[in-house]
């Protein structure tokens, strides 16, 4: 699939983002990483899920950080606990076995023996993997290095300029806050990115949702990419 240069695809980084975070991508060559925004402490920027052990739920692994309410998300440090060791313990623990792990477990490990002070930078690292992993070759932006102006609409109406895109790509959750009649305004059309959990593994029962991508990419490694594109969806959206 060749990438589409006018679609903009900017998202808040994520720890160990889920597939559909990464389904939006499938055809873009460029990811923008709102990483100017506040830090939300209940959102996905640094924690997610993955496989629980026989019988049981999903595993929330959660990177601490020091105090940071009201900051950026560049600006967030991690909180000096050893994190990471309790991290690499778990994911050992649930993917030991998966049929992909020995292929990803040294690129993986060298990420967790890393001594990270922020949680941008992990994040990005971690994104990176996962591209890297499903043969997305995305680049990675980060909008602190932009200069955008304005918030919400206004922002992502400036970050379309900057980049020269058309099309903005967002998902569904987006839609309570943008101002639709802004973007019709200023030329820019919305498209409408949804991800369905196809069923994957060697007992095809992958469906727990909202698990981490790493989790398709251990258990289906070379074929990750194409159950990405079976559960993705885009639409475009009439402006109103």
């Amino acid at each position: 699939m060749s990438a589409t240069a006018d679609v903009l695809v900017a998202h808040q980084p994520a720890y160990l983002p889920w597939p559909g975070y990464l389904s939006r991508l499938l055809d873009v060559g460029e990811l923008v990483v709102l990483d100017h925004v506040q830090f939300s402490e209940r959102g996905r920027q640094h924690r997610n899920l993955v496989r629980g052990g026989p019988g049981s739920g999903p595993v929330r692994l959660t990177v601490p950080v020091r105090r940071a309410f009201g900051k950026p998300i560049r600006e967030v440090e991690l909180a000096a606990e050893p994190w990471a060791a309790r991290h690499w313990r778990t994911l050992t623990q649930r993917y030991a076995r998966a049929p992909y792990w020995r292929e990803y477990e040294e690129r993986l490990a060298r990420i967790y023996a890393t001594p990270w002070t922020h949680l941008a930078p992990l994040t990005e690292e971690l994104t990176r993997f996962l591209l890297d992993g499903f043969g997305l070759g995305v680049r990675l932006v980060s909008s602190s290095t932009l200069a955008l102006a304005g918030a919400r609409t206004d922002m992502l109406v400036d970050l379309c300029r900057q980049r020269g895109a058309t099309v903005l790509r967002t998902g569904t959750g987006a839609l309570g806050y943008l101002d639709q009649e802004q973007l019709a305004r200023h030329g820019i059309g919305l498209e409408v990115a949804t991800y369905t959990h196809p069923p994957y593994g060697a007992d095809r029962r992958g469906l727990v949702e909202g698990l981490s991508a790493l989790d398709l990419l251990l258990h289906e490694g070379p074929g990750a990419a194409d159950i990405l594109r079976a559960g993705a969806r885009t639409e475009t959206k009439v402006l109103i």
